[in-house]
């Protein structure tokens, strides 16, 4: 329930209390017995259930999960895909043409990224309370055409201040999908369901980076000179094709969240009605000034906002490209340089899977295991890359590897989900946050620790790798210990409710308890 401070609980109603009492235990009965359903499955659903989670035993709300993970996450998915084909066009146009006819220099590159992580940074949590107030088929929609339109008028620029403006507006639409989509999942999903669709969500966008190289470079052999245009404007034109289908797709087909949508075609008023019954009960709060207090006074928007802020700067090895720049250094072909890279993608997409697989099936408890891991990883591949850092072998390992710490994205996001899935306007400013934050600190934190000139050693970047990732393991240890007496508190003030309700603890849960004199008088 929520508290006033992280220790402190609130009054609720005994009707809120007993809600949330059967909505746990319903839970906890449901993730006790999957180990004996798993057993009874055929082979085909065994494989189902091992990489997408046990179905439910309800036919009706076993058909209602199959309706949102068709609607939900294959609009989630596209749109987060087609937005990082769109968010690295220009780089791609860049190395491409775009530098020489516009006469750009390396700075104005660098001032163009700039700009538009100054546009993502500071529209984050407006995008995010804006989707409490307006129905996010409709926002979610209306950002990914904007994007579309803004990236089509890159065709017809000509002087790098406009594409400065617009890169900056571009971002400002953009920042919706992220932080957004992982507060509408939330609505949605279980506890237990939650890591591996927020994994699927954060692989598609991995995938993007994957294609967008092949992508645009198709585009570019091909168009080049076609109609007047070179390349690197037809890149622009493609991408806005692209993205336009799915802008409609999530106007017509997206649901949004259970709590704002009407009965359509896809989902019926029984549907919305299973949708919000089958997740803990939560209280009712408001968007207004109290908000603030609710957010500052407790712990979650404090220790995962540093939780992201940690873990964002665990991807630089990633995010950074220091794996193409170490292979520019070696004379790598152009070719290799752009291809090698791609496998830390799909390191990462396996990993973010994994990762998320351990939490669902383990209860959707054991984020910090994942935290712990990846902290220990990246310790070993930064001590890697300082002990050899010319030798091929031990570069090639060290940098595939670095491809876990990209399961931190859902892994995390998942938690602050669960951990905040009782106010909801907290939860939308906790989750824009941890990304707003992020992308702060990585603005100027890449440029300090992570410049080309540091290649092929990176000796500061290590150093500053090592220094994140044991703060991210002993963050998410703090962040666990306050979960745990949260749930405490939570449990404790339940046991008021017209008698006394014995639950199991968390970590121990099995399908027995006591239950006394629960009638509501």
């Amino acid at each position: 329930m929520l508290h006033q401070s992280s220790f402190t609980a609130i009054h609720m109603s005994e009707h809120q209390k007993y809600s949330v009492s059967c909505s746990i235990l319903k839970e906890a009965n449901e993730i006790d017995s999957s180990t004996a359903k798993f057993s009874s499955l055929t082979w085909h659903s065994k494989c189902k259930a091992v990489f997408w989670g046990n179905p439910p035993q309800d036919p009706r709300e076993r058909k209602l999960l199959l309706k949102i993970d068709l609607l939900v996450m294959s609009f989630v998915c596209l749109n987060y895909w087609i937005n990082y084909v769109d968010r690295t066009n220009v780089a791609n146009a860049y190395v491409s043409g775009m530098k020489e006819e516009l006469n750009m220099t390396g700075d104005n590159f660098n001032l163009i990224n700039t700009l538009f992580t100054v546009g993502y940074v500071v529209s984050m949590i407006p995008n995010n309370v804006i989707l409490l107030k307006v129905p996010p088929r409709y926002w979610l929609a209306f950002c990914c055409f904007a994007w579309a339109l803004l990236t089509l008028g890159l065709y017809k620029v000509t002087s790098f201040k406009q594409v400065c403006v617009i890169r900056f507006f571009q971002a400002c639409f953009e920042s919706s999908t992220f932080s957004g989509t992982h507060l509408i999942l939330g609505s949605w999903y279980k506890e237990h369901e939650i890591s591996t669709r927020s994994a699927t969500f954060t692989g598609s966008g991995l995938i993007g980076i994957i294609f967008s190289g092949f992508m645009q470079g198709a585009i570019y052999t091909n168009m080049d000179g076609k109609g007047g245009l070179a390349g690197w404007r037809w890149l622009f034109i493609i991408d806005c094709i692209i993205t336009i289908p799915i802008c409609l797709f999530g106007l017509l087909c997206f649901p949004g969240t259970p709590e704002g949508s009407k009965p359509t075609f896809f989902f019926s008023e029984e549907d919305l009605k299973m949708a919000k019954e089958r997740l803990p009960a939560r209280h009712h709060t408001k968007l207004d000034w109290s908000v603030l207090k609710r957010v500052v006074g407790r712990w979650h928007w404090w220790l995962f906002s540093l939780l992201w802020v940690l873990g964002g700067e665990n991807e630089s090895f990633g995010s950074n490209s220091l794996f193409a720049l170490w292979l520019q250094f070696k004379k790598y072909s152009i070719e290799n340089r752009n291809h090698y890279p791609m496998g830390v993608s799909a390191v990462g997409i396996f990993a973010t899977y994994t990762a998320a697989l351990y939490v669902d099936r383990t209860g959707g408890k054991n984020h910090w295991h994942i935290a712990i891991s990846i902290s220990a990883v990246l310790v070993v591949v930064s001590i890697m890359t300082l002990a050899s850092p010319v030798k091929t072998g031990v570069i090639f390992t060290a940098q595939y590897l670095s491809g876990v710490s990209y399961s931190g994205q859902a892994i995390f996001f998942s938690w602050a989900n669960t951990v905040c899935r009782n106010d909801t306007e907290e939860r939308a400013i906790v989750l824009a946050s941890m990304n707003m934050f992020s992308g702060a600190v990585n603005a100027w934190w890449s440029i300090l620790f992570y410049g080309a000139t540091t290649v092929p050693k990176f000796k500061k970047g290590c150093w500053a790798m090592i220094s994140t990732t044991v703060a991210t393991a002993i963050v998410a240890c703090i962040i666990r210990i306050l979960q745990v007496r949260e749930q405490r508190l939570q449990k404790t003030d339940t046991e008021s409710v017209g008698g006394t309700v014995t639950y199991i603890e968390e970590d121990n849960i099995n399908t027995n308890f006591v239950e006394k004199d629960t009638k509501i008088h």
